[in-house]
């Protein structure tokens, strides 16, 4: 009886760095839904604040329909998801949980700089699917699309204005970025 070897070194590249983009981009939305609990778990307590929760709430409600578009995704694919869902679980609710804490701004500010790495991330996933999976391709694109709207609100409703900006944005960008390579792999 033979067993199935693993794949060697150029096996299936295709077929692994689509399980990779799935696996990552599922990894995101679960961590965005996170976040915006964290937010709204601040937000929702705070007399005055209902107006940041609504946007947030709606928000998060997209997110909730890319993390189920992923969840199928994953199941139909056979994709082994990220073993670091627990870590972005409490990382994403705290983050969102301290910003929100920080005010309206701070938390729009954390929305427009995960928003804007993930805008990044999912144009280089676009080009790399272009003529690979058109399936996957036309996800990509169109939850793009909802996250610039995320980021346009974010910036809106006065992200670049929370205090210390630069830092908390570039802060929050690096730990996004982190999350992606980590996410594809582990």
């Amino acid at each position: 009886m033979s067993r199935p070897h693993p794949p060697m070194p150029g096996e299936d590249v295709v077929g692994r760095r689509v399980k990779e983009m799935i696996r990552v981009d599922h990894a995101g939305e679960y961590g965005a839904v996170q976040i915006y609990r964290g937010q709204r778990a601040v937000f929702d307590r705070i007399a005055g604040k209902s107006h940041a929760a609504k946007l947030i709430a709606e928000m998060e409600a997209g997110e909730q329909e890319h993390l189920k578009t992923f969840d199928r995704l994953i199941a139909e694919r056979g994709v082994r998801p990220t073993l670091m869902a627990p870590v972005w679980r409490v990382a994403g609710f705290g983050l969102g949980a301290v910003t929100a804490l920080m005010g309206e701004k701070a938390a729009h500010a954390c929305t427009e700089a995960v928003e804007e790495v993930i805008e990044e991330h999912y144009g280089r996933q676009s080009d790399e699917l272009d003529g690979v999976d058109r399936e996957l391709k036309h996800v990509v694109d169109k939850f793009r699309e909802e996250e610039i709207a995320h980021k346009e609100t974010a910036i809106d409703q006065g992200a670049r204005h929370a205090p210390a900006y630069p830092v908390l944005s570039a802060v929050i960008k690096f730990g996004c970025r982190a999350a992606i390579r980590i996410s594809e792999k582990i």
